[in-house]
């Protein structure tokens, strides 16, 4: 309904879950599936996830119908993207690109991209996948070159916590990968306080020596200042994963990091226009 608006303007991820969030409180639904990339970090009281599904791919891709990458694009074109991570990331890799506020359903964003409104975007594979238009794809982002958003590509399901039959049925389906995965993730967010109003980004993944491996990142909006961290364990310690990574980054940057992040939110800047340092007052 408010397209014109970047994200991080109008409320960030809330938006999404609000309505959600009434109905299940007041038992209109038994139970509310989320894409998780858009759920707030802290849910309302008496109600948690219960369930992850089995996760789609992770990554982003890039689609351009004239350029092969986000380093082919020449000085001055326009890539048009509402997350704030992207934005970071892309400008981190190429400064001399515009980053414009670009919104709406996924068919709305590739007749932007013919009719030139742009030249180029990025979307989630995930979503593309499940909308079988991966035909659209110019590169798939490996996590090197674009770490995704926490939770991307997941879908988890909200209950109300006391409502011991729908958690019986609900329960059956919890794909425990992806769950402890997830469950990481939004670890070390919450650990950063992060929103669509911050560029971070984290993902984690089960590999084959049996261990948890997290990936994390904080950026400035103009990408050039980014903080990134690591860590692997045993798969039990999810929580204490994420978090313990969390505050690494909130150590090495140091809270006037944050606390400019929030004001360039504040100023109405953010994903709308290439970022530019604020003025500092003499």
């Amino acid at each position: 309904m408010r397209l014109d608006k970047a994200l991080s303007e109008i409320g960030g991820k809330g938006l999404f879950t609000k309505e959600l969030d009434v109905a299940l409180l007041s038992k209109e639904v038994d139970f509310c599936v989320h894409s998780m990339k858009d759920v707030p970090t802290f849910l309302p009281p008496s109600t948690h996830l219960e369930t992850m599904l089995p996760r789609e791919d992770t990554r982003d891709a890039f689609i351009s119908p004239k350029y092969s990458s986000i380093e082919a694009l020449p000085s001055g074109s326009v890539i048009g993207s509402a997350s704030l991570r992207r934005q970071a990331q892309i400008l981190a890799k190429n400064p001399g690109i515009k980053c414009v506020n670009f919104r709406g359903n996924i068919q709305t964003r590739l007749r932007k991209l013919d009719d030139d409104v742009v030249d180029a975007t990025l979307l989630a594979l995930a979503g593309l996948k499940r909308m079988s238009m991966t035909d659209c794809i110019t590169k798939i982002l490996d996590w090197d070159e674009m770490l995704p958003a926490v939770a991307q590509g997941a879908i988890g399901i909200q209950v109300r916590s006391d409502d011991e039959r729908t958690i019986r049925f609900i329960r059956a389906l919890n794909h425990k990968q992806t769950k402890d995965c997830v469950e990481c993730e939004r670890s070390f967010l919450a650990a950063l306080d992060g929103s669509c109003k911050t560029p971070i980004a984290g993902q984690a993944q089960l590999l084959a020596d049996g261990l948890m491996h997290f990936r994390g990142l904080v950026a400035s909006p103009d990408g050039q200042k980014i903080f990134r961290v690591e860590r692997a364990g045993p798969p039990a310690d999810f929580l204490a994963m994420g978090r313990d990574a969390g505050e690494e980054v909130r150590r090495e940057a140091g809270e006037a990091f944050f606390e400019e992040l929030q004001r360039y939110v504040q100023n109405v800047q953010a994903a709308n226009t290439k970022p530019t340092k604020p003025k500092v007052a003499k």
